[in-house]
């Protein structure tokens, strides 16, 4: 019987420490929704906030999360959204935008098919626009009650085009592996973790390493606690922007 699930409503409050970058990744399984619900499920969150010292600090994010499942647990599309903008006195210091569309086919207990497009923009790592599209394998390594391992190998075209002057712009093909897990030790406590390593086929040396970390602990029904931690290293990046970026965020999260 076909259903709908749709939740909304997610309010998250967060702290920043380190440099506050989000590095636009994608972490596969905090993506993933865990359910035996045929059709459409979702999410969202929203945080701002505001500070007024020796200057006016304005900063808000914004983010959605959908996900449709096809009957048989067959196929799996996942639909995601960000948006972050930080703004000191009349300077806006970072703005980023996040669009990024994955549909998985199953062909057998332990393989399925993945194919993903994403967009992206970020001021701080001097990106005006990247464009993706890419395709390839994924496995299940591990799944039992406590541990899931997953890993895939894709192959991905980026067109990209950077925000200096004069402007520069790569149309490149790249490896994009990952590898993923999920360790759920109590009822109430799980990390989940997703490490990318993203290298040119042209030039090797020329790579990507991305890793993002979530610490998710539920104090009651409707009420959690997380630590998500995002990680970029790029070998080349574009402009003058630097080669790592991280973010360190805390957050309490409501779900119906």
């Amino acid at each position: 019987m076909r259903s709908t699930k749709l939740f909304c409503l997610a309010l998250v409050i967060l702290t920043t420490a380190g440099i506050t970058v989000n590095g636009q990744i994608v972490n596969i399984e905090t993506s993933r929704m865990q359910s035996d619900t045929v059709g459409w499920m979702g999410g969202g969150g929203l945080a701002v906030s505001l500070t007024q010292n020796t200057q006016q600090i304005f900063g808000g994010e914004a983010e959605v999360h959908l996900q449709y499942k096809t009957s048989r647990d067959m196929g799996l599309w996942l639909i995601l959204a960000d948006f972050n903008y930080l703004k000191v006195g009349k300077d806006e210091v970072v703005s980023n935008q996040f669009l990024h569309l994955r549909y998985n086919y199953k062909l057998s207990e332990h393989i399925r098919w993945e194919v993903f497009g994403q967009f992206q923009n970020n001021a701080v790592t001097q990106i005006d626009s990247r464009f993706l599209v890419g395709t390839g394998p994924r496995f299940k390594l591990v799944k039992n009650s406590k541990f899931r391992l997953y890993a895939a190998s894709l192959v991905m075209f980026e067109r990209e085009k950077e925000s200096t002057t004069p402007k520069v712009n790569h149309n490149d093909l790249r490896s994009s592996s990952y590898i993923s897990f999920t360790w759920t030790p109590t009822a109430t406590f799980e990390v989940i973790s997703t490490s990318f390593f993203q290298p040119l086929f042209k030039k090797f040396s020329d790579y990507r390493i991305l890793n993002q970390l979530v610490l998710k602990s539920k104090i009651s029904r409707h009420f959690g606690l997380s630590v998500k931690w995002n990680y970029l290293h790029d070998r080349f990046p574009a402009g003058t922007s630097p080669r790592t970026t991280y973010n360190l965020s805390t957050g309490i999260d409501f779900s119906l």
